[in-house]
């Protein structure tokens, strides 16, 4: 290696300092494992399988990372072997370098890293070329990945803890409902009201007066509505209404609330990983980020922007289920019942909503992500963290961007998910989506087995195909009685 104490090899390293390293290493690792097992365990204990699905995530992600780790560590030398043309070397830069000065780099001159024989000055140089990524632009970048990846997990986590923090506030109004169902299931026949549409405070408070047919009225009252009040009582108790009765008529009883969480849940798990379509955005961001462009300051008002954007579509959404009832009834008999269904969504596609705010969420954690990497590895003052007027604004939105997400954008897809034309599979309780599992998996394997057994030896049709049709039925009926008890 290199003279010099930064350069010695194993060979010239103390056995003490060797075992320390390795000590500390280990523990730090084993406990980071152990920490993950037994969250995993108890996560198992209390059934909540969906967050223990996410926990699954994360580890794939950290798999993830050590994979890149030992790509970057063991194809440094190699990388920093690789020789280009020096004029290359003095566009596209994060911080303006001199052409006679290649060591002018954004406080890179206080930093002290291991230097690899290929990094040592003259490799390049006596071909007249430079080095492609030096070995200490490779370090840099591997704590670059490494600080993204943990800061987007625990932003995310942190989301989804205050947004269900924030609908755990609905679960008394679920009470309510319970026990007025109840009594009037026990009690005797109620008599039939006549709700007057445009009388009924959800339609007044959606559906305005003058100008109710102008668009841009109503996205602007959407737009506003999702700062303030996003989901109230109201709200939550007529999408509750729509969804039963669009997808569980024979139990009005049935609780939506707990439903709404275990599909959060479920959802949760997508959000907290790093998809390809999100490192394709870190490549590109990466490549953004030259001096003078202020790339990282234009790329902060992204995730605000479609924050909003999702926000008010979620809410107009609202507003399009109570525009359908009263453009198409003037007073019904009994309450008031909106009409679920996929055409109100971008696209048909309810599912892109949860898309759009893991890449909003994604956004937000790689500009605080890039905050903290910059001041850990070169300061505040660096050139690559750019100006003080640039900085705070980012830091701001950032806040700004997860405050709203936690409290106003979550809390809103969770209920308005619901009311695509079809239901989650978190509306059978983990049991029942066993059975149904398992029912699919053995129906397939018989399938098999009947198939290759008369490839060998074809038989004539069995006497009474309908027995087939009739367990079908009966394991219908098992699995609607249970998932109602």
């Amino acid at each position: 290696m290199a003279g010099g104490g930064e350069g010695e090899s194993l060979k010239y390293t103390p056995t003490w300092v060797l075992a320390l390293v390795c000590t500390v290493i280990v523990a730090i690792s084993l406990t980071a494992e152990r920490l993950l097992h037994y969250t995993g365990k108890f996560l198992v204990r209390k059934k909540q399988w969906p967050l223990f699905e996410a926990l699954l995530k994360i580890k794939e992600e950290l798999m993830l990372l050590g994979f890149i780790s030992l790509l970057l560590t063991v194809f440094q030398d190699r990388i920093s072997t690789i020789c280009i043309a020096q004029h290359l070397t003095y566009d596209w830069l994060p911080c303006k370098k001199e052409k006679d000065d290649q060591e002018a780099n954004g406080g890179g001159g206080h930093r002290r890293l291991l230097a690899a024989p290929s990094d040592a000055p003259g490799h390049c140089q006596s071909e007249g070329k430079a080095p492609l990524l030096s070995v200490q632009a490779l370090h840099d970048l591997h704590i670059f990945i490494f600080v993204l990846a943990v800061v987007h997990v625990v932003f995310s986590a942190l989301t989804i803890l205050f947004g269900s923090l924030q609908i755990r506030q609905w679960k008394h109004w679920e009470d309510a409902i319970q026990k007025k169902e109840g009594d009037q299931e026990q009690g005797q026949q109620q008599q039939e009201k006549v709700t007057h549409i445009h009388q009924h405070d959800f339609i007044r408070g959606r559906f305005l007066g003058i100008g109710k047919d102008l668009a841009l009225l109503s996205w602007l009252h959407s737009f506003f509505k999702q700062f303030y009040g996003s989901v109230n009582e109201l709200d939550y108790t007529t999408l509750r209404r729509g969804f039963i009765n669009n997808h569980y008529r024979d139990n009005p009883t049935f609780n939506f609330y707990k439903y709404m969480l275990r599909a959060l849940e479920t959802d949760f798990k997508k959000v907290v990983g790093i998809s390809w379509y999100l490192w394709i955005l870190v490549v590109l961001f990466l490549l953004l980020n030259v001096h003078g462009w202020h790339a990282y300051f234009w790329i902060a008002f992204l995730p605000l922007i479609l924050l909003l954007a999702v926000g008010a579509k979620l809410e107009h959404i609202i507003t399009q289920l109570a525009r359908e009832v009263a453009q198409r009834h003037v007073a019904i008999p009994g309450e008031l019942l909106v009409k679920p269904s996929d055409h109100h969504f971008w696209f048909n596609k309810p599912r892109l909503v949860l898309i759009l705010i893991h890449i909003i969420l994604f956004q937000n954690s790689f500009e605080i992500a890039v905050f903290f990497w910059v001041l850990v590895l070169y300061g505040f003052d660096s050139c690559i963290m750019g100006q003080f007027g640039y900085i705070i604004p980012r830091l701001i939105i950032g806040v700004l961007v997860q405050l709203l997400c936690s409290y106003s954008t979550l809390p809103l897809y969770a209920i308005v998910a619901q009311m695509g034309s079809s239901f989650n599979k978190a509306i059978f309780e983990d049991h029942i989506q066993a059975k149904i599992t398992g029912w699919a998996n053995k129906a397939k394997m018989n399938r098999k087995n009947v198939d290759s057994s008369n490839k060998k030896t074809p038989s004539p049709p069995p006497p009474a195909p309908e027995s087939n049709i009739d367990q079908g039925r009966e394991i219908e009926i098992q699995t609607i009685s249970a998932a109602q008890n």
